[in-house]
């Protein structure tokens, strides 16, 4: 790359002793959305993630496992980008600790710093926690513990070499003050300003009592502290020891986004690192909130850790990158429950979004033979869904950027998102196409669709940088020819951009509904079947000729609407070797338009009864919840009529 200075993000590097759990995937997703939303604004960036494989605890899991240091972080590393592969995290660079381009940078930094005068040897006495693998004064313990895992610190003795960060305390202070490094949000700075205010103590910057890791330059016995090491790799992966032309394109570093737990090695160590070395602080640190399970931090030692795996294998990679977005608050901490995820997932995305998706494409291939139509004379409604579309990219883009006086709040920026979705669904049920059709007015009819194949454009643009794939699978069933990462940055703010001629394809649910066959514990990625108690039934027994006695067949249904002021009825014309009317309490989890064509399975023998003012001459077979449910559906060659045995 070259030119103009690019916008430069980072995520903490990641020890690689264990597998990614939720709470780490989503620091990653967090960070990908700023990517990419940049990228769909046109800013040239660049997205670095990456493992820091030096430490103590990744040399004991390999020995537990038989392998070497090296050949051990080789498979992890291949492990880890697999996994952000599956969520569709698009970083530009993966640095690894190990790595030659690493260690130059390390051994400069390490050099710069030394001939300023801020390192010597100096014996280290002192508590450290081997799991975080750092130092502890007594006072920042948690009643004689670890105040991040729990464990008691040990007291270690070593031959060491010190930082001088004492030094810096002052002009720590006064980069905060000014804003040249920007922390967020205000609780972590405060945080952080609380502890320059009560002075900072030198830092040991080497262990002699191992071998894993950099050696020091000046004394190659000792190797470099697992934390100094690691906290260079956000300049090691753009140049910095060994393409100096390279470095100044990116760096400072526009935006670190690491746990709230380490915002003192980031916010304080390594501004302090920089500026005797010479170099500029980054631009901005953002301290996340972590992802618990039911109210409990996951650990691996308790057992209780998801792996963002255990999701996406059965869900998806955006179900998973929606519930974390939207569910919590960035800054503060989160709470995973498998059953607010299935909420979100079928309330969200497979009602309110898949829905609006399958009852656009099938009206424009009902009433228009798949093409998207030329719009006419905008009214009233049009225009005030068209201004609602055109002020969504710029309303998300104040919730992700902190620069204009805010968090970074992508929950927020969802729900925002989520309103354009809500409006367009009302859009349809007010504007209502069937109508139209029926009515014969051809011209508004046009209009109609051609607005709201429109809103999904841009819907799906602005959508992209937090749901890649769901974007993606709206473009091409829209019929649209252009990948939503590669829109200009004028896509999402201009209204009319669907050539009209445009044919669109055949719904495909981009979020089927799920609905739990069995009630049962929390799942490692899907709801498990509840036992049964021994010997007990499930319900009163009949006998197969009481079962008889039910006429169950295929039905295709023809016509589907609501039926007026209500919210669950749907009035539906039903083939079932002859026209039936069926009022079902469907409304909640189906537009009338997404209906047409399904093949169902019907009671027909079921005594009709009038509901509101409509003979109902039949039912059909469902499951679930009126928000999450599920018709029972035949696939096939079946005729309507066709009897079920």
């Amino acid at each position: 790359m070259t030119g103009a200075k690019t916008y430069f993000v980072t995520t903490a590097i990641d020890y690689v002793n264990n597998l990614p759990h939720i709470g780490t995937a989503y620091e990653k997703i967090c960070a990908d959305v700023i990517a990419r939303f940049k990228r769909l604004e046109g800013e040239p960036v660049f997205f670095l993630m990456g493992n820091d494989e030096h430490s103590i605890n990744v040399k004991r899991e390999a020995q537990a496992r038989g392998l070497e240091p090296h050949a051990y972080c080789d498979q992890m590393a291949d492990q880890f980008r697999q996994i952000w592969k599956s969520l569709g995290i698009s970083y530009d660079a993966f640095i690894r600790t190990t790595e030659e381009r690493h260690a130059e940078a390390v051994s400069k930094l390490f050099q710069r710093i030394y001939e300023n005068g801020d390192i010597y040897p100096s014996k280290y006495s002192g508590l450290y926690c081997e799991s975080c693998e750092a130092f502890y004064r007594e006072k920042d313990l948690a009643d004689g513990k670890c105040p991040q895992h729990g464990s008691e610190p040990k007291w270690i003795e070593e031959d060491n070499y010190f930082f001088a960060l004492s030094r810096y305390t002052e002009k720590i202070l006064k980069i905060i003050e000014e804003k040249r490094l920007l922390i967020l949000p205000e609780i972590r700075k405060n945080e952080i300003m609380n502890i320059l205010h009560g002075g900072l103590e030198d830092i040991s910057i080497s262990r002699s009592s191992f071998d894993w890791g950099i050696p020091l330059p000046i004394q190659p016995d000792h190797v470099i502290y697992v934390w100094f090491d690691a906290l260079i790799n956000y300049i090691s992966a753009i140049g910095f020891g060994w393409d100096e032309d390279l470095f100044p394109q990116f760096w400072p570093a526009d935006m670190h986004i690491v746990g709230k737990d380490i915002t003192r090695f980031h916010c304080i160590i390594w501004p302090a690192m920089l500026l005797s070395a010479g170099l500029e602080v980054p631009r901005m640190v953002f301290g996340h909130g972590f992802v618990s399970l039911k109210g409990e931090k996951m650990s691996k030692t308790l057992g209780n850790v998801v792996t963002p795996m255990d999701i996406v294998d059965v869900y998806g990679p955006d179900a998973l990158r929606y519930y974390l977005l939207r569910d919590s608050s960035f800054g503060k901490d989160g709470n995973f429950t498998w059953e607010n995820f299935l909420e979100r997932y079928n309330g969200d995305l497979a009602n309110d979004f898949g829905n609006l998706l399958q009852r656009v494409l099938t009206m424009i291939r009902r009433y228009r033979s798949g093409t998207i139509p030329t719009p006419h004379t905008l009214k009233e409604e049009d225009e005030a869904l068209k201004k609602d579309c055109l002020a969504l990219c710029s309303d998300v883009r104040t919730f992700l950027d902190p620069t204009r006086g805010g968090d970074v709040d992508f929950h927020l920026a969802l729900a925002r998102l989520w309103e354009t979705i809500r409006h367009t669904n009302q859009y349809i049920d007010h504007t209502a196409p069937w109508t139209l059709q029926k009515e014969g007015a051809e011209e508004r009819l046009d209009t109609v669709l051609s607005s709201a194949a429109e809103s999904l454009r841009i819907i799906g643009a602005v959508l992209s940088p937090f749901l890649p794939d769901a974007a993606s699978g709206l473009f091409e069933q829209l019929g649209l020819p252009d990948r939503p990462d590669k829109l200009t940055p004028e896509a999402p703010t201009t209204w009319g951009q669907i050539p009209a001629g445009t044919k669109v394809r055949k719904p495909k649910p981009l979020f089927p509904r799920i609905v739990p066959e069995e009630e049962g514990s929390d799942p490692p990625g899907k709801p498990k079947p509840k036992k049964k108690e021994p010997g007990k039934k499930e319900g009163e027994e009949v006998t197969i000729d009481q079962f008889d006695r039910f006429d169950l067949r295929a039905g295709r249904i023809l016509e589907a609407e609501r039926v007026p002021n209500t919210e669950k009825l749907l009035k539906l014309t039903v083939d079932i070797g002859e026209k039936r009317t069926i009022v079902a309490s469907i409304g909640k989890a189906f537009a009338p338009e997404a209906l047409l064509e399904r093949t169902v399975v019907v009671i027909a023998n079921l005594k009709s009864v009038r509901i509101r003012g409509i003979l109902s001459e039949g039912m059909l077979l469902a499951a679930g919840t009126d928000e999450a449910l599920s018709l029972v559906t035949l696939s096939g060659q079946v005729a309507p009529g066709e009897k079920i045995r």
